[in-house]
């Protein structure tokens, strides 16, 4: 379960709502669809959808997973090689499914990338420092 990228829940999520779990109207309506409403003390009214929602709950994992990259364990290169799969995953449902060519699925898919990135840095950044202490 460690080796598991947590990326892999907006990503669940985002296809949940493209079938129609979450709602009807197709994936524009169901990513549109207010979900808190706020009058700021300067008139104006803050509004959060459904997709703002996932861009800030694929912001946090996007933290736990830069923290879960810091660990030093044998599943660590099998949870980055999910995360790029994953990624991968992404990118061709991003290119070939309608209800994917979304602004709020390519920022996910975005985050994930960054995901991939960021985990191989600093895992690769941390092995360094381990070597060099070791000499």
């Amino acid at each position: 379960m460690a080796a598991v990228p947590l990326m892999l829940i907006p990503f669940i999520l985002y296809n949940l709502a493209m079938i129609g779990v979450f709602g009807g109207g197709g994936i524009e309506a169901v990513l549109g669809s207010e979900i808190i409403s706020v009058n700021m003390m300067s008139g104006a009214v803050w509004k959060m959808s459904l997709g703002d929602l996932f861009i800030v709950f694929s912001l946090v994992i996007l933290f736990l997973e830069i923290f879960k990259a810091t660990r030093r364990s044998s599943l660590a290169l099998m949870d980055h090689l999910f995360s790029m799969a994953l990624f991968i995953v992404f990118l061709v449902e991003f290119l070939l499914v309608q209800g994917a060519a979304t602004q709020i699925f390519f920022i996910l898919m975005l985050i994930t990338l960054v995901d991939v990135i960021a985990g191989f840095t600093v895992t690769v950044k941390s092995a360094s420092r381990d070597v060099a202490i070791g000499l």
